[in-house]
Order: structure tokens, then C-alpha cells, then sequence
């Protein structure tokens, strides 16, 4: 079996459940009851966050449960398994997977920290980033520094302040910015902007920073049925189509994403910046790398386009793929490109194979060379947060 007991495994995407002091221990005390905190309602725990409501959503803290358990409706603390939220028992949890090490997104902010950009109060806003940012390196991380790799929010709304937040918390020990797979939906200028990201690609590139994409941090749910929709906690409004159909399409935000960036121009200002697309799977990546090309080859002449270099070129250069469970993509491996793609585990949201990860990572890599599957399941995920071993 290729996976052997040397081989380490590295999640680049896992997701921690905010305890209900993250906030309130750090938040000067004029703002502490409009801080983010947890109260009852209806028998259950939601956040409350500046006059909002915010729950829990069920399918992000089912680990430990059957399938036939599992729902969106908000759940309590006590329903969950401490490892969820405990980062003493996140450890252990990883221990019984088999995972030596995870990049953890936050959950009440948004995967991106979208409800902090939609909040009308802006200066609680840049306090709450900064305090889940404190909280990730400070207290999270810090249980366990080899084993949790801090990431950080940052205050979207001014790039300027996100590029000071970016230096603060890589000065911290941060090796990756969480950013929505697009800003468009949150209602920021987009990747094609020439102006306005420009200071947080040049904090990233001064400070080693990947920027972590993952599915749905631009609050957009895709599907035509869902076109309406906004992955905005406690405002999800379904339509008559069931989830699935969303759960189904959520890595298509990410094929998005990267088309508007390999055609940006972002990638040429800026050569070093590098961009880690968190759930999208990676069966999907060698498709769409030819069909840019094709249009590329075709279209570049009347339109303000590299000529020179391909968007595949691009893609190999400023992407990594990532997966939990695609057959296909790591069939095709060499073509989503070996040393450009990481394993995941979603640890504890339902897509995770916890506790059983590693048997099915075994299974998934059973018929590929060994020196890949070191590369497939850590050497990638370090070389790409600078993470070595210790």
C-alpha cells in the first residue's frame, strides 16, 4: 500500500467551530455585548452579532455522526464532539485520523469573513477580524504549533488596512490569508480591478502569503435553482430544488475563480502570488485549463490579453488544487499537475471521511508511486505554506 506510516499527512483544509469566548476576551468592553456571542433560541445555540442572528449550520459540525443524523438546522455545543471547537481535542481527533497537520477556516465569519464585510459598523468589524486573527495564532495554533497552521482574516472593505493585518499577522507566524472565491457578490470590485486589490497582492508577495479560495467564501450558491441565493448564515433563503443540488455544484465557484484570475492580468503585475483553490476537487482542473488555452489561442488578439503566456502556464505557476475524495483528478494527476496538488480532510463539515481519512486516502493513492503520494498528501501543502517539518 502506497501510503505508508512515513508519509504525513497535511490538510490544507479543515474548519474550526469559534468557542463562545473567541470575541468577548477580546473585544474592549464598550463593544463586548455587540461582539459576536452565543445565546438560546428555540433550544438552540446561535450567534448573535450587532442586532444579527447567525446559527451554527448542522452539516459544518457533523463529525462523529451516521449520515442519517445530519442536517442544516442549527445545532447546540453539546451536540457536537469537542473537537470541533477545542483545539486540544482537534489534535487527538487528527491523531485518530491519521492527519499530522491542518490549515483550519473559520466558521461564524464566513470562510472568507463575509459577515464582518457586510457589517455596517466597521471599526467592530476590523476589531472582530483582528480578535479571530489573535485567537487563531494566539490560542488555536498555539496548542499544538506544529500540528495547527494559523491563517487570518482580513478587513476587506479597505485593502489598506487588509495589507496591514496581512504583515501583522505573517509577523505572527500566519502562512495563509483567507480571501472569497470572488469578491463580486460581497459587492467589492473584482479580480480585474487594476487598483484596488493592489495592496493586499503586494502584502501577500512581501510576506509569503497564499491566498486560501475556498468554495462559497463569496457567499455565491451555484445552480440555477440556487442563482438567487446568498450563502449568508442565518439568511439562507432555500429554493424549491433540494441542497444537493448546490452541495453538488459548490467546486464549479472555483472554475470560475480561476478563469477570472488566469485572464486578470493580476498574475503578471504580480509573479510571486500564489493561490490555493480550498475544496474544489481537481478532476475538474485539466479541462478547463484546455478549454482557456482554446480561447486563448483564438481570442487574444482584439482583447486586453496576454499574448505570451498561456493560462496553463499560469495555472502551473500560481495554483494548487485541492481535494478530499476525486477519483478522477488523481487518475489524472499529471495533467492537474503532481507537484500542484494537496490533500483535504474538511474536518469535522460533511465531506470529511473522518475518522477514517487516512484508509481512504490508502485507497484513493493505492496505485500511485510512492515519491507522488509524499508529494499528493504533505511535501506540496508545506512547500506551499512554508510549513516545514520540525
Amino acid at each position: 500500500m502506497p501510503l505508508q506510516d512515513h508519509h504525513q499527512i497535511i490538510s490544507v483544509d479543515d474548519h474550526l467551530i469559534e468557542h463562545p469566548m473567541v470575541w468577548q476576551d477580546r473585544l474592549p468592553q464598550k463593544f463586548k455585548e455587540r461582539g459576536p456571542r452565543i445565546e438560546e433560541l428555540n433550544n438552540k445555540h446561535v450567534w448573535h452579532y450587532d442586532g444579527d442572528i447567525f446559527p451554527t449550520v448542522g452539516l459544518n459540525a457533523v463529525a462523529g455522526k451516521p449520515p442519517e443524523e445530519w442536517g442544516i438546522d442549527p445545532v447546540r455545543y453539546e451536540d457536537m464532539i469537542p473537537g470541533c471547537y477545542d483545539p486540544k481535542a482537534r489534535v487527538k481527533d487528527m491523531d485518530v485520523d491519521g492527519v499530522e497537520a491542518a490549515l483550519c477556516f473559520p466558521s461564524l465569519p464566513g470562510f472568507g469573513g463575509g459577515i464582518f464585510q457586510r457589517a455596517k459598523d466597521k471599526e467592530l468589524a476590523l476589531l472582530n477580524v483582528k480578535a479571530w486573527n489573535d485567537f487563531s495564532v494566539d490560542e488555536w495554533c498555539a496548542t499544538a504549533p506544529s500540528r495547527l497552521i494559523p491563517m487570518s482574516l482580513i478587513p476587506m472593505w479597505d485593502p489598506k488596512l487588509s495589507a496591514a493585518e496581512i504583515r501583522r499577522t505573517a509577523a505572527m507566524g500566519a502562512r495563509s490569508v483567507s480571501f472569497p472565491d470572488s469578491p463580486v457578490p460581497l459587492g467589492l470590485p473584482s479580480f480585474h480591478d487594476k487598483t484596488y486589490w493592489e495592496p493586499v497582492w503586494d502584502a501577500c508577495e512581501e510576506t509569503g502569503q497564499v491566498l486560501s479560495l475556498h468554495f462559497g467564501s463569496g457567499s455565491y450558491v451555484p445552480g440555477f435553482s440556487f442563482s438567487g441565493t446568498k450563502a449568508i448564515p442565518g439568511q439562507v433563503i432555500l429554493p424549491d430544488a433540494p441542497f444537493a443540488v448546490a452541495i453538488t455544484l459548490f467546486s464549479t465557484n472555483l472554475m470560475w475563480t480561476l478563469v477570472d484570475l488566469m485572464f486578470s492580468g493580476v498574475l503578471q503585475r504580480h509573479p510571486k502570488l500564489q493561490f490555493s483553490l480550498a475544496e474544489g476537487g481537481i478532476g475538474w482542473i485539466p479541462y478547463i485549463l484546455e478549454r482557456a488555452d482554446f480561447v486563448w489561442e483564438r481570442h487574444r488578439h482584439y482583447q486586453t490579453i496576454d499574448f505570451d503566456t498561456r493560462p496553463s502556464d499560469l495555472y502551473y505557476k500560481h495554483f494548487w488544487g485541492c481535494f478530499i475524495d476525486d477519483e478522477f483528478g488523481v487518475e489524472n494527476r499529471h495533467k492537474v499537475g503532481v507537484d500542484r496538488m494537496m490533500l483535504e480532510i474538511d474536518y469535522p463539515h460533511s465531506d470529511s471521511n473522518w475518522p477514517n481519512s487516512r484508509k481512504r486516502a490508502a485507497d484513493l493513492l493505492a496505485n500511485v508511486p510512492d515519491n507522488e503520494v509524499e508529494m499528493i498528501t504533505e511535501t506540496n501543502a508545506r512547500r506551499m505554506l512554508n510549513f516545514p517539518r520540525v
